[in-house]
């Protein structure tokens, strides 16, 4: 053995930095031989130095380790690895394909890399990526903190890193567009709408090749690296550049008091079905990575992206929860959103079980246990969990798809919808019916990466899918959407209008009702992507943010901003409990009226819904009228105590400045009763 190589130990995982060298550790069950790979530059097609792991010296029940002097962060590295090629058995070990490791803590090569390369036989070391050693101590956090903002107290923002700032016209240098850096830019906006935590789409590395030849995996679902930050978000191309870009991102929206929230993707990698590339997981130990089919040739697909991960493998469950508390405790984000998160109460066999392990280990781990942790309750083989992960929890928070689809049905005018909006604006008890039940644990949207923007709703009858070259048969069929009377674009003066009044609608519903409150990006400005709801592979201006409409559409900007002020400072808004439904109460409480006070429609045709809405301790007192149907309705008004009048807050019918008014503006109501024009909403405050 040569005097600079030490057999090294199993523990921890990854390459960690000594002051004397780096150890290296990875795990494989069923290998028989495994080389580490060291090279001086990521376009490398040869190695500068092969080391074979001896595996009697360097490999303790399935971790391979081994201890190399005087190297240090920043070195380039990957693995290959032998063994059987039994596709019969699940085996793909194939010792032409350079490996990442899969605890990479940055992942290089992007320049030279080759997807395909991957896929067909032969080496492909040239073509191939390669990780990089990083000592993530040596950054200067400055006593920053994750910020611990309760629910109660959050809007969310969901945004896309590269999407956000890559427009042209976004007034980011062109270095640093579509990058951490650039979004670091964009937080004073953010902080004057009004949020509290941007939910990030994915940031881990992902293949952005991934995707039908001619389009660009876009989204980031298509994870190569949990540890990684995604190297094309980063405008520092050294090798160790992304890790510290991202750092620099998240201390930015600390200080200005705004969370980090990840959309991490556990449920399925960047290595596709069988017919996919090797890697890192399929050549590592297929069969310990994935769920694998009765005939084991073939992958279990509940994703609908060619494989599913075994999160509930004892090695792939330390995985995911090493990867969390790396981002917490190195990476100082604040929570998770988990993408299809009913995979991971699958167990190795693809059935749903109780008790998940790695489910109850990010429920229980105490290093993660001040982080948000948000589910999103389905895959895409119709298990469908909404109500469960909130039910068996004490900590997860789900993502409310039924508040989605029943705000819409509601305010496009369904019938059936009045009984369904009742139960979203209370907090979606007749869904998470536990008795402790804690309304910010909801979390409410009505728009979605997934999905229409706002601005498409109201405009688009059908999805447009057909930029993603497939037909639109992609995207989801069911959008409860309606174009107020013609597709797409319209110089309708009407039709706009209504359109313009819809949104408002939308809005309004969301952010004056029980529960967390998540906006889309754009949605404010009113950004279209031209009926496209799948844009999962659009990496150009139909997904970008157009920084144009904000002063275009500054009127329903202007819109959102007091709506999420006003929300934010009301009591009524930041509760826990359910709201007590009665007439009065000593405590927070709602009461549910009609065009006739206290005598709401429930009847199946109803289209219109009015509730008091009032918190006594902090003398806070709403009524809201819904109406979804297409004449004008006159409601009466509650009586108020002697001196008090009622005030309009909003009225989404009434030009800007007049749809939102701050209370001490407010126009007083001299009548008992309000009309409402056809399609709106109303709020009044006494």
């Amino acid at each position: 053995m040569k005097s600079d190589i030490l057999p090294g130990r199993s523990f921890p995982l990854g390459a960690t930095v000594y002051p004397d060298g780096v150890n290296f550790c990875i795990f494989s069950a069923n290998c028989t031989a495994i080389e580490l790979l060291l090279f001086d530059s990521p376009k490398d097609a040869v190695p500068a130095r092969i080391i074979p792991l001896d595996p009697k010296i360097n490999c303790k029940i399935f971790y391979w380790h081994i201890f190399i002097r005087g190297l240090k962060a920043g070195q380039i590295y990957g693995y290959r690895v032998y063994g059987p090629y039994s596709p019969e058995k699940g085996l793909l070990f194939d010792g032409d394909k350079v490996l990442l490791d899969p605890y990479a803590k940055a992942i290089v090569g992007w320049e030279n890399y080759d997807r395909e390369a991957a896929i067909y036989p032969g080496d492909n070391c040239g073509q191939a990526l390669k990780s990089v050693v990083v000592d993530s101590s040596l950054y200067d956090w400055e006593e920053d903190v994750p910020l611990g903002i309760p629910y109660a107290n959050s809007v969310i923002y969901e945004l896309h890193v590269g999407g956000f700032t890559r427009h042209p016209n976004s007034g980011v240098a062109p270095e640093k567009r579509g990058t951490f850096a650039g979004l670091i830019e964009k937080i004073p906006y953010l902080k004057e709408l009004g949020i509290t935590a941007v939910e990030i789409l994915p940031i881990h590395q992902f293949d952005e090749q991934d995707v039908k030849p001619g389009l660009v995996n876009y989204w980031g679902y298509s994870t190569l690296g949990f540890f990684a930050p995604h190297w094309q978000y980063s405008s520092q191309k050294d090798p160790l550049g992304p890790v510290n870009e991202f750092r620099d991102m998240v201390k930015a929206f600390h200080k200005a008091g705004i969370e980090v929230i990840l959309d991490v993707v556990f449920n399925h990698t960047a290595e596709g079905n069988e017919e996919g590339p090797t890697l890192s997981f399929r050549g590592l130990d297929n069969p310990t990575y994935y769920l694998l089919e009765d005939d084991p040739r073939y992958y279990s697909n509940y994703t609908g992206c060619g494989n599913t991960v075994n999160t509930n493998h004892a090695i792939v469950c330390r995985l995911i929860l090493d990867s969390l508390r790396y981002w917490v405790d190195e990476m100082h984000v604040d929570g998770f959103r988990f993408d299809l998160a009913s995979i991971m109460s699958r167990n190795p066999q693809g059935l749903p079980v109780e008790q998940a392990p790695v489910l109850w280990d990010i429920e229980t781990d105490p290093m993660l246990v001040e982080s948000k942790v948000i589910a999103e309750a389905w895959d895409a083989a119709g298990l469908y969990q909404v109500g469960e992960f909130i039910r068996s929890s004490e900590r997860f928070a789900e993502w409310n798809g039924p508040f989605r689809d029943d705000v819409r049905r509601f305010v496009k005018s369904d019938s059936g919808a009045v009984g369904c909006i009742a139960a979203r604006i209370l907090g979606s008890p007749d869904i998470y019916y536990r008795p402790d039940f804690k309304t910010y644990r909801s979390i409410n949207f009505v728009t979605c990466h997934d999905g229409f923007t706002i601005n498409d709703v109201v405009a688009y009858n059908e999805k447009h899918n057909e930029a993603n070259g497939e037909n639109s048969q992609d995207g989801c069929n069911y959008n409860f959407s309606w174009n107020c009377g013609e597709e797409g674009e319209t110089d309708d003066p009407e039709i706009l209008a209504l359109r313009t009044r819809q949104i408002k609608n939308l809005f309004t519903i969301l952010f004056f009702s029980q529960g967390t409150p998540m906006l889309l990006m754009g949605d404010e400005v009113r950004r279209t992507q031209q009926g496209n709801n799948n844009a999962y592979c659009q990496d150009n201006e139909l997904s970008w943010f157009d920084w144009s409409l904000v002063e275009k559409n500054a009127d329903m900007l202007n819109f959102v901003k007091g709506i999420i002020d006003l929300t934010q400072r009301l009591k009524v808004f930041q509760l826990e409990d359910l709201l007590v439904v009665a007439q009065d109460s000593s405590k927070p409480h709602l009461y549910w009226h009609g065009v006739k006070v206290n005598q709401p429609e429930w009847f199946y045709d109803a289209h219109s819904l009015a509730f008091t809405l009032t918190h006594p301790e902090a003398k806070e007192n709403l009524f809201l009228i819904l109406n979804a149907y297409w004449e004008s309705l006159t409601f009466e008004l509650p009586p108020l105590a002697k001196g008090q009048r009622w005030h309009r807050i909003i009225d989404t019918a009434l030009p800007s400045p007049l749809d939102y008014c701050d209370r001490a503006l407010a126009s007083p109501i001299t009548e008992d009763h309000y009309k409402t024009t056809p399609r709106s909403v109303v709020v009044l405050m006494a």
